[in-house]
């Protein structure tokens, strides 16, 4: 019983330690929970990614309606001068603001230094003298008394922040020694900020609790500051990518807390409700203000629920309200944020839905969040449904994928990775809660991928090996037999003697001008498959597209002795394709194309040509260059099929080709004879012999300087066959040459100047 026992115990054990598609999944999820746990960079980076991508997703979303934006625009500068401007501008904007009876202005900006005002200066500087001079002069102490109250700037904008109840002003923190070196430690004054009315802490630790806490202030100036109803800073911190996705609500200095412009604004818009905070041990548990509770992280700061891009909420140039262009109607009882949105004035920042978007906007989106109580929420409890998630799909697919065909679990894979983003961006949609996407989604990936090497390795070894390298340009004949020789796919190449193609529609520039975008894709799509198809009919390789241009090869990678051949009536058929096809374009009262295909035959360089990452299957070589400067002869010699000698030399017996010139093509020294490709030879009409017959006549005449004898000749030719394009070039040729005789070396060659 014992030594059952003992046998028992061992076999569980090796049952245990037994490899199994489950337990892989197992592993997979915990080295995703470890990773999830260490929480790197690259990866929380990746997660606010998929965050942008769900406000994107989501779009635009109505606004309350409640707020306006004044902005320094670009408009306003071209009009107004360059920023900083005067603060009597400012002054006046803030009078006339104050008639339009908006609930609560706020202002995105300080002025934390007195005015420079050199007229200030001066009557300052002539007081001081007639004080020192002693001058008793009432009418003289009254005028400059009112010349100095004009020239005061800072006094005449403080007067209009006074004279509007409703002006709340902005400010800013600094945090860093090099940012407070050469600052002054404000510590009066403060009771200008709007700080939280009620601090309460859940427990005595709570009094150390994180919070921003800042090293000094960047105040305006006292006479501005003292005049207004209230202040708040303008503080924003971007996340590690320098996107600006939450918003700090509190900040800590000289032992008070102090709330944003936002919040400010807003307990005036709401007639003074208290604002609250509450500290727990680990940080900001609660901000509230009156009755509205918002959801903050334990920094205290509030995910921003963007409504939109740009000019999401109305923005008004403040030129236009100086020079009354603006209704005030569109201001009364509203929320109006002053600010700036030229992009000269470097206020601007990354927020998800774009690269460019100003401080002011950003300020406008979290008032309106509060303002509709539409919350984003990040709370704690997420933290541990991301950690249920990411267990729940190792799980799945652990009992899944195992038990299916690689096919279907993939499929089933990627079902889970398209509904697991659907169902968080329904909770960020619908719920305003924000779920951790890339760690389920990672988890989906590794444990496929962990469970398709476990599958490879031991239940598919056997199977075909992955196709794909040549699918889209082979025919699958051809594919099937490179599987057989993976090494063809490796990078480098091989000399060998093949044949190559070169097509082209003629006059496709013009063409293609005559027709919509739509069509014109509709178009060559049709035109490169019916093409392609009949290069796959013959077993060619389609080596790429060029616009309207074709490139194929026979010879490669499969070994084809007839490859000349395959490459001729692959061309022919290409062109009684087009003259069937033709038929269609004429009756929807299209014009007539033609194609022309240039062949050639001769050694070449083949393989697989690239880098690691990326390759192509293709040729190089003269002899390359010279099927693609045959191609473009057509359109010299009228004709649709050019072949040169050394492809006619294996075709010749098979195919009805006649003789056109000896030319000199570009860049070439050597002189080649081409052909023109007419027909097969079992389907050549007797028309057909006889213009090669005739023509051939022409020829010889021609080479043997007999101009007069070719001539007529070739015009014989005309009258039996008046389309006949090459004929009608030699009767010009032959008249060239009698007026001009060439040298008595002359050889025949005719040299191409063009490609």
């Amino acid at each position: 019983m014992l030594n059952f026992f003992k046998i028992f115990t061992k076999g569980e054990k090796l049952k245990i330690w037994r490899i199994s598609g489950i337990k892989i999944a197992l592993l997979a999820t915990l080295a995703v929970l470890i990773i999830f746990y260490i929480d790197p960079d690259f990866l929380y980076l990746l997660e606010l990614k998929t965050l942008d991508l769900r406000f994107l997703t989501r779009g635009t979303i109505s606004t309350s309606e409640k707020v306006v934006l004044v902005t320094i625009d670009e408009k306003s500068l071209d009009e107004l001068g360059r920023w900083p401007w005067p603060r009597t501008v400012m002054a006046r904007l803030l009078d006339i603001l104050t008639l339009y009876k908006p609930k609560v202005i706020g202002l995105d900006l300080v002025w934390a230094e007195p005015d420079q005002n050199s007229e200030l200066k001066i009557l300052q500087a002539m007081a001081q003298k007639i004080k020192d001079f002693q001058i008793k002069n009432s009418e003289l102490e009254n005028y400059l008394n009112q010349a100095l109250a004009m020239a005061d700037h800072d006094r005449m904008l403080a007067q209009a922040v006074a004279n509007s109840p409703r002006a709340i002003l902005g400010y800013f923190f600094l945090f860093s020694s090099a940012e407070s070196s050469g600052q002054e430690k404000h510590s009066d004054n403060l009771s200008t900020l709007s700080a939280y009315n009620l601090v309460k802490y859940s427990s005595p630790p709570a009094q150390g609790a994180y919070v921003f806490e800042a090293e000094n202030i960047q105040m305006n100036i006292p006479v501005i500051s003292t005049a207004a109803q209230g202040a708040g800073f303008f503080n924003i911190f971007p996340d590690r990518d320098g996107t600006v996705r939450w918003a700090p609500l509190v900040i800590k200095y000289a032992g008070k807390y102090f709330c944003p412009l936002s919040l400010a604004v807003l307990q005036k818009f709401l007639d003074g409700p208290p604002l609250g905070l509450q500290l727990a041990e680990f940080g900001v548990e609660k901000v509230s203000l009156g009755e509205i509770s918002i959801p903050v992280n334990e920094e205290g700061r509030l995910l921003i629920n963007y409504c939109g891009p740009p000019k999401t909420f109305p923005h008004y140039s403040i030129t236009d309200i100086l020079h009354g262009r603006i209704p005030k109607e569109n201001f009364q009882d509203k929320i109006v944020l002053i600010g700036a949105t030229a992009i000269g004035i470097y206020d601007m920042r990354v927020t998800p839905f774009s690269q460019v978007f100003p401080g002011i906007e950003i300020h406008a989106n979290i008032i309106d969040t509060i303002l509709k109580q539409q919350f984003l929420y990040r709370p704690n409890w997420v933290t541990i449904f991301d950690i249920i998630n990411i267990i729940t799909v190792g799980v799945i697919l652990g009992l899944i994928l195992p038990k299916t065909k690689a096919i279907w679990g993939t499929i089933n894979a990627g079902l889970l990775f398209i509904l697991f983003p659907l169902a968080a961006y329904y909770l960020f949609k619908y719920k305003g809660i924000w779920i951790n996407m890339v760690y389920p989604l990672a988890n989906i990936i590794l444990t496929n991928l962990a469970l398709t090497v476990y599958r490879y390795l031991t239940e598919e070894k056997e199977k075909k090996k992955i196709r794909g390298a040549f699918q889209y340009y082979l025919s699958p004949a051809v594919v099937e037999q490179i599987l057989k020789d993976p090494e063809k796919l490796k990078l480098g190449g091989e000399k060998k003697e093949l044949t190559v193609l070169f097509s082209d529609i003629r006059g496709f520039t013009s063409f293609s001008e005559q027709m919509s975008p739509e069509n014109l894709v509709k178009f060559l799509n049709e035109y490169l498959s019916r093409m392609t198809d009949i290069i796959f009919k013959y077993a060619g390789l389609l080596d790429k597209y060029m616009g309207d241009a074709i490139m194929a090869i026979w010879g490669a990678p499969l070994e084809q002795p007839d490859h000349p051949l395959r490459a001729c009536y692959t061309a022919l058929d290409m062109v009684a394709e087009l003259r069937t096809w033709r038929e269609k374009w004429r009756d929807q009262g299209m014009p007539v194309l033609n194609i022309g295909v240039g062949i050639n035959t001769g050694p070449m360089v083949v393989g697989n040509m690239g880098s690691e990452k990326r390759f192509d299957y293709t040729v190089m070589g003269d002899s390359v260059n010279l099927a693609s400067r045959l191609e473009g002869l057509n359109k010299l010699y009228g004709t649709s099929i050019i072949i040169s000698e050394f492809t006619y030399s294996f075709v010749q017996g098979e195919i009805l080709g006649r003789e056109l010139d000896l030319v000199r093509v570009k860049g070439k020294d050597q002189p080649v004879r081409i052909y023109e490709l007419l027909a097969r030879s079992s389907a050549a009409t007797s028309e057909q012999r006889e213009l090669v017959q005739e023509f051939q006549a022409g020829l010889t005449a021609y080479q043997n300087r007999q101009w007069s004898k070719a001539e007529a000749i070739w015009k014989n030719i005309l009258q039996k066959f008046p389309g006949d394009e090459p004929s009608k070039l030699y009767v010009e040729r032959c008249r060239m040459l009698m007026q001009n005789p060439p040298p008595p070396d002359w050889d025949g060659v005719y040299s191409v100047t063009t490609k």
